[in-house]
């Protein structure tokens, strides 16, 4: 069959596409390159109408991993997806979804696991750039702890989903104490989520 086969081209041929397709014109450079990586991982080049980035947040975003803040993630799949090579200074990822003690926290706030998992977060979250790629209660539980003072550095925030995905991503955008990328509407995952990290942490040669 015949098929490129070199991956270093299939990727430039990609984001060619991308840049040749997708309405990029809004985006900052550097919003321009975590723009390009979020449609790559979703393969939809419309989702460019629906991407938010509040003003400074890539930058802010970058520059506290460059000072070693901890990436803190809603899924596994979120953490298992950041390329840790990308990482300017060794950055923990975390995720503490499977944490034995989850289970017990979530009974007891009446909430999710995803949700619960953040109270393990606590201590880490001042500085911190936040992963919320899968629960929109996620990203809800983490509007309420701003009320209770956490000041992480920026947010992704892109839960996927038919219920409170939306509502969840507008708070947050209507927020503002908090900088953030956001994907509107229903669509979101932990790819895309990912994606953004990915772009944020290392300056892509795109």
């Amino acid at each position: 069959m015949n098929y490129i086969r070199d991956g270093a081209a299939i990727y430039r041929q990609s984001f060619a596409t991308i840049r040749a397709e997708a309405d990029l014109a809004r985006f900052s450079a550097d919003e321009e390159q975590v723009a390009v990586r979020i449609i790559h991982a979703c393969g939809m080049v419309e989702a460019a109408a629906d991407i938010v980035f509040s003003p400074g947040v890539v930058m802010a975003a970058r520059t506290a991993l460059q000072n070693s803040a901890p990436v803190l993630c809603d899924a596994k799949m979120v953490a298992g997806g950041i390329t840790r090579a990308r990482l300017p200074a060794g950055n923990e990822v975390i995720c503490t979804l499977d944490d034995a003690r989850v289970p017990g926290l979530a009974k007891s706030l009446g909430n999710t696991r995803s949700a619960a998992a953040m109270e393990l977060w606590r201590g880490r979250m001042d500085g911190a750039v936040i992963a919320i790629g899968n629960a929109p209660t996620s990203l809800f539980r983490l509007l309420e702890m701003l009320d209770e003072g956490v000041k992480p550095a920026a947010v992704i925030g892109m839960p996927v989903g038919f219920v409170g995905a939306v509502e969840s991503k507008e708070a947050l955008m209507a927020d503002g104490r908090v900088p953030f990328v956001a994907v509107r509407g229903r669509k979101g995952g932990s790819a895309m989520a990912v994606a953004a990290i990915n772009a944020i942490a290392k300056e892509s040669e795109l």
